[in-house]
């Protein structure tokens, strides 16, 4: 355990105390160390020690945090944030019909302003359910990363682009990656986004390829989302989307796979010799809303040693940004798939929540953990509502009976973005009734126009 400075010290930016800590051992293993306290200096933890030691070391700001749990800040690794404007519009529907119907000819109306807007009821969302750092691919990505800037959250944003847009699309998304890349004091990351492989060609994954392995950046796309996409792909072309990202010199890259549903055994090795940092989001709600029939294959890639993070996919297709609630369902729902109650158990999501996710976004040696030299990403979660109570095993107990409502703080980088549910930096009914007033123009379907066609 670190030593805390002498009283007469400079005061600490943030001590939270007297909080029940998680912690991870040398092994990654999940611990908890009560009545602790989290020392923060420069945006960054400087010591995890006890309450005791911090009681009379001086600080700007202190948060008694008795019966609350200190976490990492969770991290939503796939998602569409902009897309929180369109939650509910397209209902139980297939996913060829969800596309071609309803979500592509509505995004041929997107505006940056409607794009800020969704974006802010998005950030708002996600740190209020105790979400850190999203990694976003979309449209308009200067003005989500304004946002990001603006409200404090931490993020990793790719600018999305088809093949259908021409070359211009994926020049504009380099340049967009390069110029924000460690911009709002090192919070945003970028990467290059392709859609996905039924949606960009052949010879622009390679180019992206190229490009990413020129400007050391990482490459963020939908691959392998569902079995039918995979089915499509051997009929078509003989090659899985897996496959097709080896081809085209992908897997060589560093590549954050969204979904990842249809991986089936051949796509395996491919994944475990990758020459780059390869890992895959998991968004088990939409699987379940679109009834495909299979799910990510955590077990499988987690023996195969690819990092499996936890996410949301857009509020569009899950109607929630509760990165809480892919923490429960994923593991219900792998227990389900491989009929072994024993995995995933309650500490194992806690391990995908935090240091797998951290490493699926490329920020493993940042945050994922509170310890000293991490970045000062943290959430307080409040156990004492009567849905939480007896705690007989605390993992089970913030997996399984924990909500996103039950964060009480958040906290990115040491500034406190959320105190006792109250949002300190974004004004949440301005937005909603800017956006309620622009929802007639971009729902608008009339047009005939969509941005996209769905075929796989």
């Amino acid at each position: 355990m670190r030593a805390v400075e002498p009283p007469n010290a400079t005061p600490a930016d943030l001590i939270v105390t007297g909080c029940t800590v998680l912690v991870h051992d040398d092994e990654e293993g999940i611990g908890f160390r009560d009545d602790a306290a989290i020392v923060v200096r420069d945006r960054v933890i400087d010591a995890v020690t006890t309450a005791a030691a911090a009681r009379d070391l001086p600080a700007v700001t202190r948060i008694e945090a008795r019966g609350q749990v200190a976490l990492p800040g969770l991290i939503n690794c796939h998602t569409h944030a902009p897309m929180a404007a369109l939650r509910g519009l397209a209902e139980d529907l297939p996913t060829e019909e969800w596309f071609n119907d309803v979500v592509w000819p509505v995004e041929s109306n997107l505006t940056e302003r409607d794009v800020e807007l969704g974006a802010r009821l998005a950030c708002a969302e996600m740190i209020r359910g105790g979400v850190t750092c999203f990694a976003d691919h979309y449209f308009h990505m200067d003005v989500v990363a304004a946002v990001v800037a603006e409200c404090g959250l931490r993020a990793h944003l790719g600018a999305t682009y088809f093949s259908s847009q021409g070359p211009e699309a994926r020049e504009a998304a380099l340049e967009f990656a390069l110029r924000r890349r460690g911009t709002a004091y090192g919070r945003i990351t970028t990467a290059l986004a392709p859609h996905a492989p039924y949606t960009v060609t052949d010879a622009d994954l390679a180019a992206t390829a190229e490009l990413a392995r020129a400007h050391d950046l990482p490459v963020h796309i939908h691959a392998a989302e569902n079995r039918d996409q995979t089915d499509t792909s051997l009929a078509r072309h003989g090659r899985t989307p897996i496959e097709v990202l080896d081809r085209t010199g992908l897997l060589d890259t560093d590549l954050l796979i969204a979904h990842g549903t249809g991986i089936v055994e051949r796509d395996l090795p491919l994944l475990a010799r990758t020459g780059g940092r390869t890992a895959v989001a998991t968004a088990p709600r939409g699987y379940l809303k679109f009834a495909w029939p299979t799910t990510t294959p955590v077990r499988a890639l987690r023996a195969a040693g690819v990092p499996v993070g936890l996410a949301t996919d857009g509020a569009a297709s899950n109607n929630s940004l509760d990165v809480w609630e892919a923490m429960a369902l994923t593991s219900l729902v792998q227990k389900s798939v491989e009929g072994d109650p024993r995995w995933l158990t309650s500490r194992q999501a806690l391990h995908h929540a935090t240091l797998q996710s951290a490493r699926a976004v490329g920020l493993g040696d940042r945050v994922g953990s509170l310890a000293p030299g991490r970045r000062a990403d943290l959430v307080l979660v409040d156990l004492t509502g009567p849905h939480t109570q007896p705690v007989h095993d605390l993992a089970a107990t913030l997996v399984h009976s924990a909500r996103a409502a039950d964060v009480r703080t958040t906290v990115v980088d040491g500034r406190v973005l959320m105190r006792d549910r109250e949002l300190l930096t974004l004004d949440v009914p301005a937005v909603v009734r800017e956006l309620t007033d622009r929802l007639p123009a971009l729902t608008a379907r009339h047009h005939g126009r969509r941005i996209q066609e769905y075929d796989t």
